[in-house]
């Protein structure tokens, strides 16, 4: 007699991902696109498809780090030729991955156009992790944490002279916020920006966030392929930040 798989439960949560548990674990996922980004003649940005593959990459394994999950697979569905385009950006998106320090026995597979002639460029990354309820880093919010952006925003053209010039925030910036006890929650910035994502993260731990004054960056920009981090953790622990990531480093608000 088999028995019964346990039944996936889904865990509430305003983030851009899918946490739920499944028996004893944690499963995390966390996906990102890509669309008109690339090296083909309708592209609208013009870059490698080695650059495309390593930002769709690291936007999805950010937001499964941020949330305290370990990524177990990484699957690509390309909307390219396999060869070039398609190689490389597999080649991007392993390169992020060891990047990530991603366990190397981490399974990726992938997916590639082979019908059709394709002219512009389209790429997806999926990520599951696994977890346990000890370590999701969903919630652990608290009132009177100050809110912090890691990184600047950037979208588009901007994003790889920004990169180059260490103004983005990427996922060794997210092992070495959730490595101690200095932040209590990280979280990526995407397209929707600083603000929206700082309100997520005040939603998730039934708490509102309430901006500085004139802030020092813009909060309401995209931020593209997650060029930012926002952590949240006591205001005397602010000043500990830039030790730990050697990015720019901006204060944007408090939680009550």
């Amino acid at each position: 007699m088999t028995r019964n798989p346990p039944r996936p439960s889904l865990i509430k949560t305003a983030r851009d991902i899918r946490p739920f548990s499944l028996g004893r674990e944690i499963i995390v996922v966390s996906c990102d696109s890509c669309g008109g980004i690339g090296p083909k003649p309708l592209d609208r940005v013009k870059v490698s498809g080695y650059t495309v593959g390593r930002f769709t990459a690291r936007v999805a394994l950010m937001e499964a780090l941020s949330a305290g999950a370990e990524p177990i697979c990484v699957a690509s569905t390309l909307a390219v030729e396999p060869r070039p385009t398609g190689m490389q950006i597999i080649k991007g998106i392993r390169d992020e991955a060891k990047y990530a320090r991603l366990d190397p026995r981490v399974v990726m597979t992938y997916s590639t156009e082979k019908n059709v002639r394709v002219r512009q460029t389209g790429v997806g990354v999926t990520v599951l992790g696994a977890t346990t309820s000890t370590s999701l880093r969903i919630g652990r919010c608290k009132s009177g944490d100050a809110v912090v952006a890691i990184g600047l925003p950037h979208v588009g053209a901007e994003v790889v002279p920004a990169e180059k010039k260490r103004r983005v925030a990427d996922t060794r910036d997210v092992h070495a916020l959730l490595s101690g006890d200095v932040v209590n929650e990280v979280i990526p910035v995407g397209s929707q920006g600083v603000l929206r994502e700082a309100q997520v993260i005040a939603e998730d731990s039934a708490l509102k966030f309430t901006p500085k004054p004139h802030p020092d960056i813009d909060i309401r920009k995209s931020a593209g392929p997650a060029t930012v981090i926002l952590c949240a953790c006591p205001l005397p622990r602010v000043r500990k930040l830039p030790a730990l990531v050697e990015k720019p480093v901006h204060l944007i608000g408090i939680l009550r």
